[in-house]
């Protein structure tokens, strides 16, 4: 099957997003679907910990990825902006807020994927800001002690996200890179935010509470969410009953110092 070399935003981020669809399909450069992916359960590479601590290389291709699902968040290596899987695709924001498609043969050192079929589907359609939106959600959750995909999609009063410039070595320390992290500012913009809740016992193997990445209309930018202000979205909500963990097989996994409690630098890097 051949494809076009285009970013396929334009279509697929405004207010309905397609279908999942269930056979993978391998090009030279995207998959556009998951082969035998497991629904309701998250599949995660690495820790936060782990990349808090300076793992940005892994050996996971973004193509044995997508066999664990078609919807999920991430980076990429030497942490080169912010990844989002979107109905397969997996797109790149990068540090200068540009969106692009990923090369299947690219790897991640962390990242976390599911199948994605909303449990629930709701209107959000007033005004509600970060805070006042995750007790909009939260109150829909059978149990805070799950995870959640979330996705939401419409029109967003106003965004506010960020993204991380490739790194090269020796590398930085991730809390020392955010200090100059570029930030970006959206108003009165529609587009795709969408990530995860995670219970609060996972600390230091994933962030705990939402964390989400956005893309606009058509290409217009995104990044890490740290904040934003609803106008009218449409909040999809899959709840999650298993959880898998691939540790990375390396030295630098091996011999990190990952014993001391990150909650501060994860605060640091996520806000």
């Amino acid at each position: 099957m051949k494809m076009r070399r285009r970013i396929p935003i334009a279509k697929s981020i405004p207010i309905t997003i397609a279908k999942p669809i269930r056979i993978l399909i391998f090009t030279s450069l995207f998959t556009v679907t998951a082969l035998f992916a497991q629904e309701d359960v998250l599949y995660q590479v690495s820790t936060l910990d782990a990349l808090v601590a300076g793992g940005y290389e892994g050996e996971t291709t973004l193509a044995q990825l997508a066999r664990h699902g078609d919807f999920g968040i991430g980076t990429f290596n030497s942490v080169d902006g912010e990844m989002l899987l979107l109905d397969g695709f997996f797109y790149r924001i990068d540090g200068a807020g540009k969106i692009s498609l990923a090369g299947m043969d690219e790897k991640t050192p962390f990242a976390a994927v599911t199948s994605f079929e909303a449990d629930q589907t709701v209107l959000a359609d007033s005004s509600l800001d970060q805070e006042a939106f995750y007790r909009f959600a939260d109150a829909r959750l059978s149990s805070p002690n799950l995870f959640y995909a979330v996705k939401m999609h419409g029109t967003f009063r106003s965004v506010r996200t960020r993204s991380v410039p490739r790194q090269e070595k020796p590398y930085r320390p991730l809390t020392e890179i955010v200090k100059t992290q570029p930030v970006f500012e959206f108003e009165n913009v529609q587009g795709v935010m969408a990530g995860f809740r995670c219970p609060a016992y996972v600390k230091g193997v994933n962030f705990t509470g939402y964390h989400l990445h956005f893309l606009a209309k058509a290409g217009a930018g995104g990044g890490h969410v740290l904040g934003f202000v609803t106008d009218r979205v449409t909040l999809e909500i899959d709840r999650t009953d298993e959880f898998h963990l691939k540790l990375p097989a390396d030295s630098a996994f091996y011999h990190a110092n990952l014993s001391s409690d990150r909650t501060a630098d994860v605060r640091k890097v996520e806000k």
